[in-house]
Formats: C-alpha cells, sequence, structure tokens
C-alpha cells in the first residue's frame, strides 16, 4: 500500500470527526477489514507530515495518557474532496515486483523462467483460495467494506494467474535459448 493511500485515508477519516492517533489506526483497519494494517508509528508519522503539510492541527496539547487530538484542516478537506473525485493514477502505482522479476528472468542467464513461472502460479492460487475463505467469512459477517476490499484483491489475483498463464505461454511458443533456461 503506498504512503498515498494511508495519508488520504487517514485525512478521508479525520474529515468525519477529529480523533488520536491510535484510533485513527483502528478505524483505518476496520474500514479496511484489516487487510492493510498499519503500525501505530506509521500513523503518527503520517499525522506528523500532514501537520506540516497543513493539512491537519494538532490539538493544543495531550490528555491525562498523552494523546494528541488531530483535526482536518480546510486545506485537509480540500485534499479530501479532490481525492473522492479524483481517479486513481496508475501511473504513480508502486513498481510490480512480479512483472520486474519475471522481465529479468526471461532476459538473464541461468534463471529458470519455467520453474518460477510455475511456483507463483501455485503461490497466486494459494492466495485466492485464502481470500475465497476470506470473503464467505466477510459475507456471513455482513461487513460491506471488507467485502469489497477482498473483492479487489481477488480480482487481483485472478488477473495475476491469467498473466502467468500468458506469459507461460509465450514462452513456450517462443522458448528462450537453452542458455537461458538452465537454473543456477
Amino acid at each position: 500500500m503506498s504512503a498515498q493511500a494511508v495519508r488520504r485515508g487517514l485525512l478521508a477519516l479525520l474529515a468525519k470527526e477529529p480523533m488520536y492517533g491510535a484510533r485513527l489506526r483502528s478505524e483505518f483497519e476496520q474500514a479496511t477489514g484489516g487487510t492493510w494494517p498499519l503500525n501505530v508509528g506509521q500513523v503518527y508519522t503520517t499525522l506528523n507530515r500532514l501537520e506540516r503539510d497543513g493539512l491537519v492541527v494538532g490539538g493544543g496539547g495531550a490528555d491525562d495518557e498523552g494523546r494528541i487530538l488531530y483535526a482536518i484542516t480546510e486545506a485537509g478537506h480540500a485534499e479530501v474532496d479532490h481525492w473522492w473525485s479524483s481517479p486513481i493514477d496508475h501511473a504513480s502505482d508502486p513498481r510490480d515486483e512480479l512483472a520486474i522479476k519475471i522481465a529479468l528472468a526471461v532476459t538473464l542467464p541461468g534463471v529458470n523462467a519455467t520453474g518460477l513461472l510455475q511456483a507463483q502460479r501455485r503461490s497466486t492460487l494459494s492466495h485466492l483460495q485464502g481470500l475465497n475463505r476470506l470473503k464467505r467469512r466477510a459475507s456471513s459477517e455482513g461487513d460491506q467494506a471488507w467485502q469489497l476490499v477482498l473483492d479487489r484483491l481477488l480480482f487481483a489475483a485472478e488477473a495475476e494467474v491469467r498473466w502467468v498463464d500468458h506469459v507461460d505461454a509465450l514462452l513456450s511458443v517462443h522458448p528462450l535459448p537453452a542458455a537461458r533456461k538452465e537454473s543456477r
């Protein structure tokens, strides 16, 4: 998950009402079904950056437990409104490690690209089974937000299997030179 997604997610939660960092973490994880857990340090680092950027303000002090209440500013509201009304920019997505790994595997000597693809397919299919189990649980609990997150992860995993199968089929039609097929 990108730092921008965390940043904007926390801002969106603060647009509802001022919160302490620990509560923000809890609300974020609840909204995403715990799919992307945050550690408290990440939350407070993000809050410090949001405060530096003028998007949130920390309450003038801490409570008895040392917690600081954070509230969104007008500039923060404007950023959240912009986020809600704008599509996600795929050009800014993080690098795809699997695509990089496979691209390197088919270009570097001594890498068993076919074995790599088979292992990835097994791993992704196992991941799909786990996601389907979670989906059934979320459905039985009536947790719509978590179901939507799981749907996104399921679709991404299904697409990954299709892409791995595509690469495997491509390599069977256009095999790698013998020197590059051998595993180390």
